[in-house]
């Protein structure tokens, strides 16, 4: 039990951590704290607290006795704890010393689980296993590997047999030398949400996102405890919900309530990095700037598309079936089925690895995609800004970030895990020293590095509606021309009144430009679609 402003909750306080840029000798430091309710965090607070009061630092995940909540997001949250003994009071300054020399210690703790709150990120290397299974994909003997490497064969051997370590630099030969296998496997956002605490949905609009307002929808809604979105296009790809202003039938004062989130859709990405190329902006720059704005990131997707078909999502279910695979979160589940494709799940929100059938979903839907399977990491609040400070915060790219997250939270085995080496205390380093790793999975996680992270700009178009008319209404249309009644439909496409949904996607379709920046740029989306490699310094511009 805890009291926040004066109300009592029935919420468990959890340390959650120190906020890294409070770390100092002071007899107040600020801290994170969760309110913990049926087993999940439901928000959480940055608190001052006195070092006094708090004493030796309770461990990261348990439980810390605040009584007492006082503040707002613009003054700050003060917190009242319980006075500890006098002996636990002569620690604090010693651990607050401590604190300071591990200020960029640890990263990713509270992603991890309070089991396992102090060690960092697994990495894995590119070894001579992989080397084999690649030059097996290649259908590439030793020699003509070689050759293509400009190296001897007697050098491919000895990194096949370990007797050489294989470095860095030969691994970016072997990717020059296969272009192919160096495209193979990309990394991109695929769902954005922030919040802005201080912000209206068009202030968003035009403020943040920088795109012409009058291309937005703007319609009732009760979603999410909002009154009000605005929609790109009029359709939900790029949409911000918020709290219509609301006139006081008495005073006749205008009543503005504050607060708003941004939602980006798969779809809705690929949209916003038209805008991000017309403002010669990365996705880096955005999310620095949403930070200005006190934008909280509240969901973010990191997709890994697999364009090479290097995983099997029949051979991935199988191994789930038989318990060949070790993860991090207890919580799993199969969906789908061999012929519409399979998704897998592993973990809950706020954070979940899934694997599907990329190329099936969207054949399903009637679309065609060059990505065969995609492993998607979705991240929602904290855990979602965990990742994004690791990137803002340190000398990091995504796909490094984002592939030892895969790798240390998820791993598949040709061989059987037994129930003893699940108990083990190392079970990781078990399982992996004792039982075959799943060479396609391994390779993934081992070359991923080595890919890169992508903006793939795309139009607003009405590909949708074409796409059902061509498959539904075309074959009508020709039995109406055929029996004489085509002037009807003809008469009829030209005098309808189109709703204020597809005026609104018939603006930003016909529009080329999209921003408010796009005037000064001269950019030609006619030409086929290219990608950008977001941890390029040159990936901003065209």
């Amino acid at each position: 039990m805890i009291t926040i402003n004066n109300e009592p909750t029935a919420y468990t306080p959890i340390f959650l951590g120190t906020t890294q840029h409070s770390l100092r000798l002071s007899l107040e430091i600020l801290i994170m704290v969760g309110m913990k309710l049926n087993d999940e965090i439901i928000e959480t607070y940055n608190v001052t607290v006195s070092a006094i009061e708090l004493g030796q630092l309770p461990n990261i995940g348990s439980e810390i006795a605040i009584d007492e909540i006082t503040g707002s997001e613009l003054s700050g949250f003060k917190a009242k704890l319980t006075t500890p003994d006098a002996q636990i009071q002569n620690t604090a300054s010693t651990d607050l010393k401590k604190l300071v020399d591990l200020k960029n210690v640890g990263r990713y703790q509270l992603l991890k689980g309070k089991d396992n709150m102090t060690q960092d990120m697994n990495t894995l290397e590119f070894d001579e296993n992989h080397l084999k299974f690649v030059r097996q994909i290649l259908n590439a003997s030793q020699d003509s590997l070689a050759k293509q490497l400009k190296i001897t064969r007697q050098t491919v051997n000895r990194f096949e047999t370990g007797e050489q370590k294989i470095s860095d630099k030969f691994l970016d030969k072997l990717l020059v030398a296969y272009p192919d296998l160096a495209e193979s496997i990309e990394v991109q956002f695929d769902w954005v949400s922030l919040t802005f605490p201080d912000l209206t949905s068009k202030q968003v609009i035009v403020d943040v996102l920088r795109l012409q307002e009058n291309l937005f929808l703007e319609r009732p809604t009760s979603q999410n405890f909002y009154t009000r979105e605005m929609a790109f296009a009029g359709e939900k790809n790029i949409y911000i919900q918020d709290f219509a202003p609301v006139k006081n039938p008495e005073t006749q004062a205008v009543d503005q309530k504050f607060g708003t989130t941004l939602y980006l859709t798969g779809k809705g990405t690929r949209l916003f990095e038209k805008a991000l190329l017309e403002q010669n902006m990365n996705w880096r720059d955005f999310f620095e700037k949403a930070r200005l704005y006190r934008g909280h990131l509240t969901r973010l997707d990191i997709a890994i598309n697999d364009k090479w078909g290097l995983l099997n999502m029949n051979d991935l279910v199988k191994a789930v079936q038989e318990k060949r695979f070790w993860s991090k979160s207890k919580s799993y589940a199969v969906h789908g089925n061999v012929d519409d494709g399979w998704t897998v799940d592993f973990g809950k929100s706020p954070f979940v690895i899934r694997a599907y059938d990329k190329h099936k979903e969207q054949a399903n839907k009637g679309y065609d995609t060059d990505v065969k399977t995609r492993v998607e990491l979705e991240l929602h609040q904290d855990k979602a800004e965990y990742v994004l400070d690791a990137w803002l915060n340190n000398d990091e790219k995504l796909v490094d970030i984002t592939f030892d997250i895969l790798y240390t939270y998820l791993w598949f085995t040709n061989g059987k895990i037994e129930e003893q080496q699940l108990k083990s205390d190392t079970v990781r380093d078990e399982i992996e020293a004792t039982v075959e790793p799943m060479p396609a999975w391994s390779l993934l996680t081992a070359l991923g590095k080595k890919m890169k992270f992508v903006r793939e700009p795309k139009k607003q178009s009405v590909e949708r509606i074409e796409k059902w008319v061509l498959q539904s209404v075309v074959p009508s249309l020709a039995v109406l021309k055929k029996t004489g009644h085509w002037h009807k439909i003809i008469e009829a496409i030209n005098t309808v009144e189109l709703s204020a949904e597809h005026e609104k996607l018939v603006m930003a379709t016909t529009k080329n430009a999209i921003t408010q920046a796009s005037k000064q740029l001269n950019i030609n989306f006619e030409k086929p679609t290219k990608k950008y490699n977001e941890d390029d310094e040159q990936g901003k511009g065209a």
